[in-house]
């Protein structure tokens, strides 16, 4: 598998004569779209303040690029404010995208307090497809903590809902730990970084082993990070050079706080969970990978395993 970072800016880079000079490029299968959400922040290379219907129009022209781009049935999510749910649904509705949730992900952190209205707790992210069925939809199993009503633990778990409430952000101080990227001095080097457990989830959900993902927006390249990591291809688009230089070390050194396998036992009760992760059963690779590392797991992992035979 592979992957391409793009130094550029998508609005220009998505084409297909551009993107066939890619070797592993065919059609893209997922794209995840998380872009500047235009309210005033700071970019090197980016105006974030434009007037509502340049902002619009341009997003309305990307996603639109991108279904050109897209396999029949392939996916799209795209990351945005709450205020502007509206606005996304026209966006993708305009470009030819075919609506399948309006997913909720609700923060695990405090809202965001306000003086005349509800405080805000979550952010939109809306699942669209090309055509009328997906190609590929993978039916995650999760087991969160049971609500304080519940007088039984599931015995299975439950399928993943559109309300997404058991993924941290990254937020702005310290507490969004480890894998929030920082400068020397401690300031935080994106203060939008995605947590890799969003895009775990997402790439899990509508991708197998072998598809074509892109971002088009990819600021640290945390999609082509958690992408690396599933046998899958991954394209990222960026036009800031600090953070192509960022995305580069990512993915040449990937860090502890990045790997992706502390989330397998997250969605242990998912059916055919190796053919989504890898591509194949490879429970003696996990086995021997856990073994030392964490016993408990790795008896709960083979007694699934024995399950599903």
């Amino acid at each position: 598998m592979g992957y391409k970072i793009i130094y550029g800016d998508c609005t220009k880079e998505l084409e297909h004569k551009k993107l066939s000079r890619i070797d592993f490029f065919k059609t893209i299968d997922l794209t995840f779209l998380d872009p500047p959400f235009n309210q005033g922040k700071e970019y090197a290379e980016h105006d974030d303040n434009l007037p509502d219907k340049v902002y619009w129009d341009w997003m309305r022209n990307i996603c639109r690029k991108v279904y050109e781009l897209t396999s029949q049935g392939g996916a799209i999510y795209f990351m945005q404010r709450e205020k502007n749910a509206e606005q996304v649904l026209w966006c993708l509705r305009e470009s030819g995208w075919n609506l399948q949730n309006l997913i909720i992900w609700k923060k695990k952190t405090s809202a965001v307090p306000c003086s005349n209205k509800f405080g805000k707790h979550y952010q939109i992210i809306a699942f669209a497809i090309k055509g009328k069925k997906p190609r590929v939809f993978n039916r995650l199993r999760i087991n969160p903590p049971l609500p304080a009503e519940y007088k039984y633990e599931r015995e299975d778990g439950m399928y993943v809902t559109d309300v997404w409430e058991d993924i941290r952000e990254l937020t702005a101080g310290y507490f969004a730990g480890d894998e929030a990227i920082r400068k020397s001095t401690g300031e935080r080097f994106h203060k939008q970084q995605s947590p890799i457990q969003l895009l775990l989830r997402i790439i899990l959900s509508s991708s197998n082993p072998n598809d074509t993902i892109l971002d088009p927006f990819a600021g640290t390249g945390t999609t082509l990070v958690a992408v690396e990591q599933l046998n899958r291809n991954s394209i990222g688009i960026e036009k800031d050079t600090k953070n192509v230089k960022l995305i580069e070390k990512r993915l040449k050194f990937i860090r502890e706080s990045d790997r992706i396998e502390k989330f397998y036992k997250d969605y242990i009760y998912t059916e055919n969970l190796d053919l989504v992760w890898y591509g194949k059963n490879i429970e003696k690779e996990l086995m021997q990978q856990y073994k030392y590392k964490n016993k408990q797991l790795s008896l709960m992992i083979a007694e699934k395993r024995r399950a599903y035979k």
